[in-house]
């Protein structure tokens, strides 16, 4: 009785401190799960019409075209996004640059700062400066870890009998709002709690390195040091860096992609000692980064495994984005995943409302608070 009486404390007080938080990432969440899908309705220069017999043009074709277009901007990356869709090119600025694949021409250039980028802020940062922003999401969000499972304990029941499992796991619709209101918070928390916590759980190992690392050990594995990705630039025989970024893009499509192989982003090195970075796989919120050496095209150590030939942490946390962001099993797990993100967004609601009931009943309910369980609308026993 102890036990249950701190962890309900806890669960009331831990709730009321992370709610605000907690309702700004879920809905942010929500909106962000069909980011992709939205854009590409919302977005027509992402399209480009195939002409008959026409071929995708190579890296170097379109940086030119972009630099006669743009002479004043510095071309980091390019982004082939695959057939029947235009290449996005990252600049030095707020701006990304949309060239039609099959004909160079550019087609639009869009700022940044768009709809999705302000939502991305909210979910990271809640509109704050960064480093004030990541403290207040990764401690909100571990906070939401442990309300989650204080949770499950308040709404496990005493008995599982009949009438237990029906207030456990079923809503009343008609019922008075105060006991709706309970039941949303009380079922509907239940049902959202496999992906709350996979959502929390992911979200923690990007916002805490101690996290991510601590997950890396209980796999069993020892962090290995980060490689830097070099090219060695004292190779001494002359190469011309679009025709190099050309070769690396060819080598991506045809040897090195194992999914969706014409989905490539591929750098431009500017630096002697800059490597080619190909991210190649990229299907169901996964991908591979791979670094070319910009003079031999040689893979560096730095560059990844194929994502079924990782050991289980380096699984995990390639894993861990696609885990967060719901899609990893196509559109149906972004369905699931927007529902218990909606969810997540009441539970800091309905649990204040039944906070703020308790806190106004009168001297006089609070005496007839042992009557209570012979109405129509009986609470349970384990309500928090």
């Amino acid at each position: 009785m102890l036990f249950k009486k701190i962890n309900a404390w806890l669960h009331l007080w831990l709730g009321l401190v992370s709610g605000i938080i907690v309702v700004i990432l879920s809905i942010t969440g929500c909106i962000l799960v069909f980011e992709q899908e939205i854009r590409v309705f919302s977005s027509p220069w992402l399209h480009a019409e195939k002409p008959a017999g026409k071929a995708v043009l190579p890296p170097s074709v379109l940086y030119q075209a972009i630099h006669q277009t743009l002479p004043d901007k510095k071309i980091h990356s390019a982004w082939y996004n695959g057939e029947g869709r235009t290449v996005q090119f990252s600049l030095n600025s707020d701006s990304m640059v949309y060239v039609n694949p099959y004909t160079a021409e550019v087609v639009a250039m869009i700022d940044h700062e768009d709809f999705f980028h302000i939502i991305e802020e909210g979910h990271f940062h809640l509109w704050l400066p960064e480093k004030t922003g990541d403290l207040l999401v990764g401690s909100g969000t571990l906070i939401f870890f442990f309300l989650l499972l204080s949770g499950i304990i308040l709404w496990w029941p005493k008995k599982w009998n009949k009438r237990s499992r029906e207030q456990s796991f079923r809503i009343r619709w008609n019922a008075k709002f105060k006991r709706l209101n309970y039941d949303l918070h009380n079922v509907l928390g239940f049902y959202a709690l496999t992906i709350g916590l996979l959502l929390a759980f992911t979200g923690l190992m990007m916002s805490f390195s101690w996290f991510n690392q601590g997950v890396y050990w209980l796999a069993g594995e020892k962090q290995a040091a980060r490689l830097k990705p070099v090219s060695d630039s004292t190779f001494n025989r002359p190469t011309v860096m679009l025709q190099q970024v050309d070769k690396a893009w060819n080598m991506a499509k045809d040897e090195i992609g194992e999914y969706h192989p014409d989905e490539v982003i591929i750098s431009f090195p500017h630096q002697p000692s800059d490597a080619i970075y190909l991210c190649t796989d990229m299907y169901h919120g996964k991908w591979r980064d791979i670094y070319l050496d910009q003079y031999t095209l040689k893979q560096l150590p730095a560059s990844q495994s194929k994502i079924g030939e990782a050991a289980l942490a380096a699984w995990l946390r390639r894993s861990n984005f696609s885990l967060h962001v719901g899609s990893a099993g196509g559109l149906t797990t972004k369905i699931l995943y927007f529902l218990a993100s909606l969810i997540c967004a009441s539970l800091p609601v309905t649990g204040f409302y039944i906070w703020w009931g308790k806190k106004k009943k009168s001297p006089a309910s609070k005496k007839s608070r042992g009557s209570i369980g012979s109405g129509k609308y009986r609470l349970s026993h384990h309500q928090p």
